[in-house]
């Protein structure tokens, strides 16, 4: 045999040896999982959904740990610092890894460096939606509406540079619509509130729909939702950039172990793989999507340089 073919094969095999070591030593203990947003968000329901189920297929619990603040930069901070050993992962979202780091030029973190990606679990479309005591029920009246009492309507966030801020701002720079912005710390103080339009997820948004509390006008997904077959798309009303989902994607500090990036990665792929946790993620009007890291990576970069031209034409700075 070749020796330098020889040595290759012993090497390969000593790195494989290491890596299933490790990834069997690997979660002897409680993992945590920062959710840096508010409990009742789309982000914290799809981390319950996540905690429930992983103890099945990973072997130790995974406990949530709500880290809410500036948009959830306050919660991606702590996870970009944490210790690379999977112990301590997070969820990271479009606003942590786009809209903050965008809109901020002071924030700790490099999105596309001090993380390491593990999964997009799912992708959610966005809703348009107003309060009834407006006196519209449509998107193209509303726009009249907002055209003809500039600043009279503000719209309410989960937070400067949350996923809400930068779109919605987007949308704005397309309708000439003037909203003034109103930041709360998380989604659910955002639809609890008495702010005439909300730009939001849909699984944090729809109760409130459901209800009649508020009237979805608008989606921002690629084809109408069978959970709302009435509510046009951006698309077909003439905004196609504004179509775009938030994700949700499992990630941890940089420099995070292979051996830990995968074992994790197969426990979720295997827990999205059961009906019922399908079920429960759709239910909610998410899109699961369960690919490999280096696409998650691949869309952050895309919607991290769109949010920063958003940043710069509409001139957008921290409140």
């Amino acid at each position: 045999m070749n020796f330098r073919i020889s040595v290759h094969c012993v090497v390969a095999s000593v790195l494989a040896v290491a890596a299933s070591t490790a990834a069997a030593e690997y979660s002897d203990k409680p993992v945590r999982l920062i959710v840096p947003f508010a409990a009742g968000g789309t982000t914290d329901l799809l981390a319950r959904v996540i905690t429930e189920q992983m103890p099945l297929v990973f072997g130790q619990p995974m406990v949530i740990d709500n880290k809410a603040g500036a948009g959830g930069m306050l919660g991606a901070i702590e996870i970009s610092k944490a210790v690379a050993n999977g112990y301590t992962l997070g969820l990271a979202t479009v606003s942590t890894t786009a809209g903050v780091p965008a809109l901020n030029p002071n924030v700790s973190y490099d999105p596309t460096t001090d993380f390491t990606s593990i999964m997009n679990i799912a992708a959610t479309p966005n809703v348009l939606a107003i309060h009834p005591s407006l006196p519209v029920r449509d998107f193209r009246a509303f726009i009249a509406l907002a055209r003809s009492r500039p600043v009279k309507f503000s719209f309410a966030s989960s937070g400067t540079g949350g996923i809400s801020h930068p779109q919605i701002e987007l949308f704005k720079s397309l309708t000439g619509v003037v909203v003034p912005h109103i930041p709360y710390r998380g989604a659910d103080p955002a639809l609890a509130g008495q702010v005439p339009v909300i730009f939001d997820n849909l699984p944090s948004t729809l109760p409130f729909i459901k209800e009649k509390r508020l009237i979805a006008i608008a989606v921002a997904a690629p084809e109408r939702l069978p959970l709302l077959p009435d509510v046009p798309t951006f698309k077909e009303l003439g905004h196609e950039p504004v179509n775009r989902m938030a994700y949700y994607c499992l990630n941890g500090p940089k420099n995070l172990p292979y051996p830990v990036v995968v074992k994790v990665h197969m426990a979720v792929k295997k827990m999205l793989e059961d009906p019922g946790v399908r079920q429960r993620i759709e239910q909610t009007g998410s899109i699961i999507v369960g690919n490999m890291p280096e696409q998650f990576s691949a869309l952050m970069r895309t919607e991290y340089a769109v949010y920063k031209r958003v940043v710069e034409q509409q001139k957008l700075k921290i409140q």
